[in-house]
Formats: structure tokens, sequence, C-alpha cells
């Protein structure tokens, strides 16, 4: 672009365009002809004299040229977060320093940008974009690690709202809280808070990778908050990998368009993620499974993925059943979902829970919740993947007996895992359903997975008869336990009123002194206890039937079994005259009945 500019106001303000003019006016056969400036004479003077001067790595552009004339001819220019950087490095450029001229483009920049620019945030990150066209004099001048020094001192105590990061502080208190005088209460409350917040991640996520690399590196030597990092990186990622998030397929809108350079960036994101967990787990924990995802797409190294599995299974108990649906990009994986993967995960899981109550004595079983929560995930993961024809039993076996032995409560979740596999799976031979029913632990199942598992015909002899013996077990049980407490009732009964009767301030001694509510309490004593002794007759009846059983499974295992699936059930029903009450249940609910009520509904099935 070609401008036509008088020489005194340029050569007034900048010293290089006074000995540029200088020196073509000495020497006037020398002419550029490629990026010109042309100084036109007053009409006074009776010959014009043409300078042509060519500036062709000039900071900014012909923009950024336009700007400094203006000033050099004392025009007003509006300084911004946008163009205080180019016409700092063109102050620089063009030597307008103040020792050659008086409140100079150099001072003037420079004052803008300490006083205005590197006190926000949001003005820290435009000035910092637009530094990257300005590339190396920018640099020289120091411009972008002072923005970015500006924006990890300003995160470290900005309030986090402004971010787009939850604040859970003053449980609903009234009182408005300000940072930098502006309330930020509304944001807390309402859900007014995604302008500000999508602002300053949008500004931040426009950045290239090169000063994101080196703002995150900032943020990390500042031990700012891993929610802060992770928000920024989540934020960034999404931006510009594809596929990250399963709600939002659309591509993203950048230039980042070659897998070479999605790796590059997906590998820096990862390289980058804090090792503290977030505070927003399952938001992050999501995020982590669509990085591992995509990470397999796209190949990424041995090292990232080892590194991204790691950090997931330092907060699995955060992820869902659809986060481990991790599906098998590999020809050499047979199966749909990648188990590998998981089972990999859930190593590194068990091995920090390890390390994490390392040191802890206890006289009973230690059961973290975070364990229980991965148990339950577990078996709801085993429940989807067991339907997968082309999973092997050593590779369902290893994964169920994976977590250890308290990590469930019940095993009702791990035998409808079971139920489905032999379903989908029945020419497994018998010694590897065995094996796999081998996982179970009959006496965690629940009253009514022991009476589904004693009809199902898909379980080996073996398991049914454990499941048998423990069902009757666990009866016994319960029904011991309901006669100690029926037992117990009369003198407990007194005790509880009297105390509650003290608490409330009333009569303690008209209430024990009221005889017919005590003839009452009488009377259904007796009740129960003869329900009891019907009860315990009944058990004794069951223990007989139990021990003929198990002679004749001792005599059955040494003839092996004979005649189909069914005949050695009715065989039992005839020979001992023990029948099992069908019941409907269903191996694939999502929900098992408490054990309480299971219990209350066998023993009125024996009373009846």
């Amino acid at each position: 672009m070609t401008f036509h500019l008088h020489k005194f106001p340029l050569m007034s303000k900048s010293r290089k365009l006074h000995e540029l003019i200088t020196e073509q006016e000495t020497n006037p056969t020398r002419n550029q002809s490629n990026f010109s400036a042309e100084e036109e004479e007053g009409d006074e003077i009776e010959q014009e004299q043409h300078c042509h001067i060519s500036l062709p790595d000039f900071p900014g552009g012909s923009e950024t040229l336009e700007t400094a004339a203006k000033f050099c001819y004392g025009v007003k220019i509006e300084l911004s977060a946008s163009n205080v950087a180019p016409l700092r490095c063109a102050g620089e450029f063009l030597e307008m320093t103040e020792e050659y001229s008086e409140d100079n483009l150099i001072s003037r920049t420079e004052r803008y940008l300490s006083q205005s620019v590197l006190k926000s945030v949001k003005e820290s990150i435009k000035t910092l974009k637009s530094c990257e066209r300005l590339m190396p004099l920018a640099e020289t001048l120091g411009i972008p690690q002072r923005c970015i020094e500006a924006i990890a001192e300003r995160a470290l105590s900005a309030d986090p709202s402004l971010f787009g990061w939850p604040v859970s502080d003053g449980r609903g208190s009234s009182n408005p809280v300000l940072w930098n005088g502006i309330d930020t209460s509304v944001r807390r409350r309402g859900t007014s808070r995604t302008t500000n917040s999508d602002s300053w991640l949008e500004d931040l996520a426009l950045l290239s990778l090169p000063l994101f690399k080196r703002l995150i590196l900032a943020m990390r030597a500042r031990d700012l908050s891993p929610d802060v990092i992770e928000s920024c990186l989540m934020y960034y990622a999404k931006k510009y990998i594809p596929g990250i998030s399963r709600s939002n397929r659309k591509p993203p809108s950048s230039s980042v368009v070659s897998e070479t350079e999605q790796r590059e960036l997906l590998e820096a994101i990862i390289t980058n993620l804090p090792s503290e967990n977030s505070s927003r787990s399952s938001l992050a924990t999501r995020f982590l499974f669509g990085l591992l995802r995509t990470a397999n797409i796209l190949n990424a190294s041995e090292a990232s993925r080892a590194a991204l599995e790691r950090k997931i299974g330092s907060q699995l108990e955060q992820a869902t059943l659809d986060d481990l649906l991790i599906p098998s990009y590999s020809y050499l994986n047979e199966t749909l979902y990648d188990v590998d993967c998981v089972e990999r995960i859930l190593g590194y899981f068990l091995d920090g829970l390890e390390a994490g109550i390392e040191g802890e004595i206890g006289d009973g079983i230690i059961r973290p919740p975070a364990m229980m929560l991965v148990g339950k995930l577990i078996d709801g993961y085993l429940s989807e993947i067991a339907s997968d024809a082309n999973l092997k039993p050593d590779k369902f076996y290893e994964l169920a007996i994976a977590l250890p032995e308290n990590a469930r409560l019940f095993d009702d979740g791990l035998y409808r895992a079971v139920d489905v596999y032999l379903k989908a799976h029945p020419w497994v031979a018998e010694e590897d359903r065995e094996k796999i029913c081998g996982v179970m632990d009959c006496q965690k199942l629940t009253l009514e997975a022991c009476t589904h598992a004693a009809q199902n015909e898909r379980l080996p002899l073996r398991a049914v008869v454990q499941v048998l013996f423990f069902e009757q077990l666990q009866l016994r049980h319960a029904i011991t336990g309901s006669i100690l407490a029926a037992e117990a009732a009369p003198p407990e009964s007194g005790r509880p009123s009297n105390l509650q009767l003290e608490q409330e301030g009333e009569s303690a001694v008209a209430a024990a002194q009221d005889g017919s509510t005590w003839r009452a309490a009488v009377r259904e004593n007796q009740v129960l206890r003869l329900d009891m002794d019907s009860m315990r007759s009944r058990v004794h009846e069951l223990e007989r039937e139990c021990s003929t059983m198990k002679k004749a499974i001792e005599k059955i295992d040494q003839l092996g079994p004979s005649g189909g699936g069914g005949g050695w059930r009715g065989s039992l029903t005839k020979r001992f005259g023990c029948k099992f009450k069908t019941q409907v249940c269903d191996s694939h609910e999502p929900t098992v009945v408490e054990t309480r009520k299971a219990r209350h509904q066998h023993q009125h099935q024996h009373q009846q």
C-alpha cells in the first residue's frame, strides 16, 4: 500500500524516517518501488521533491503504519488491547523514542500497556493474541511474556466464577461478593454467568498452541487451582479437536484440520493436565474419557495414553457406565469394546487406592466408598459386555476377579453379568462355565437372587447346589434373629416409651399404670411367640432336607449327571419332596429388592 505523506511530521517523531528521508534527499537517484511513502512539499516550493521509502518488514502491516502516521500528524488515536502491541512494535521499528521527541509513541503505548492492559485478564489475552503476527520483534520487547505473567498472576487471585468455574461459598449468603468492584453474586445464583465466563475462555482458545502452552506452564508454575487449569485445557481441546464430547459431534471451527496437528495438540493437552483431581470430578472424568477415545483414534503415543489412563484411574469412582464403553478401534481386538483399556484403568485405580489406605488399621473390613462405587460400576460394565459373542471366558473372568472381595456388599450385579454371559455363550464348555460361576460368592447373594439362581438352568449343578445351601442357611439366620428379637421385646418395649415420655415432659407414672396398653402388648407378644414356634419347626425340617440333599449330591457327583438339564431337579423333587416355589425374577432388572423385604416375603411363604 502506498501512503502520500508530508515529511516534516514524520521526521519530527521518527528518528528512522528522519534518517531515511535525509538520505533520500542527499542521494536522489535511489528509488524503491515495492512499499513506499511519498512526501509532498508545500505550494510555496516551486519544484516538488519526491522521496520514496520502502518498508517491507513493517510490524503490523499497513493498518499499523496508518495509525502511526496519524500519531505523527497529531491526530488523536484510540489505543486498545488489539492495537497497542502492533503500535508498540511500530514505535520501536521507527525509533519513536522519548529522547527523540517528548510524549512519543513508545512511551504512550508502554503507559497504556502497564496501566490498562496488564491489569485485566481479558485485555491481556487480546494483546497476547495480537503478538502472534509481530514475532520476533514482540518477543524481543517482552510483550508476550509480560501478558502471560499478568494473566497467570491475575488468574491466581481472580474470582473463579469469572472464568466459568463454580464457586461454593456462602451457602445462600445474601451479601454480594465483589471482585474488582464487580458484583459476582448474580452469576452464583442465576444462569447469566455464561456470557462472561464463555467470553474469557473463548478469547483464551483463540491463542496459538505455542502461546497457549506457555500460558499453561506459567499457570502451573504459580500453583494455580487445578480447576482453573483443567477448565482452560477442556475449552481449548473442545474447540480444536472433534469428538471430545459425545453430545457435540459438529466439526470444530478452527484451522487445525490435519491429524498431525490434532495429535500434537492432544498430546500437549494430556501433558499439561494437573495431577490433582478436579472438584468437578464427574465433568472432568467425562472429558478425560473423551480425550482417551480421541487418543485411540489419532493413534497418540503410548506415553500419552498411559498418562491419561492413570489420570482416569485416580478418579474412576466418578465415571459412569457410558464413559467405560470405549469402542475398540484396533483390528487386533475382536471385542466390540476395549476391555483391555478398562482393565488397565481399573489396575491404576486399585494401585492408587491401596497407596491411599496403606497404614490404616482396623478390626473390620475396610470398604472405602470409592471401592463400592467402582465395584457397582464394574458389575454394570460386565453385564454390558457379557453379550459380546467375541468376549473370551478368560477375559470375562479376569475382569470379574480384578476387584477385591470387599468391593461388593452383594454379588447380585455380578450374578446378573454371569447370567447374561452364559445366556449369550451357550457353547462354552462345562469347565469354563464352572470357572465363570466361581467369581460369585453365593453367601453374598440376596434371597431374590438366590431364588432366581436356584431355578436357572444355565448354571452348572455345583453352583446351584451352593446357592440352595446358602439360601437355606440365610433363611435360618433370619428366623433365628427374629426369634431372639421377639423374646427380647417385652423388656425393651417399656424402656423407650419411658425415655420418650421423660423427653417430652409427660408423666411416666401414668403411662406405666395403663393396664389396657400392657395387656395389649402381652397378647401381641403371645401371638408372635406362636408364630416363631411354627417357624422354628419349619427350620428344623429344612435342615433335615438339606442334610439329605448333601448326601444325594455326593452320590450324583460320584455317578455323574444323567438325563437332561432338568432331570436332576425332577429327581431331587420326587426323591426328597422339596418343592421350590416359582417366583418371577428378571436378572436384567437394574435394581435389587432390599434384603429385608426379600426375607420377609420368604418367611411369609413358609408360614403359608
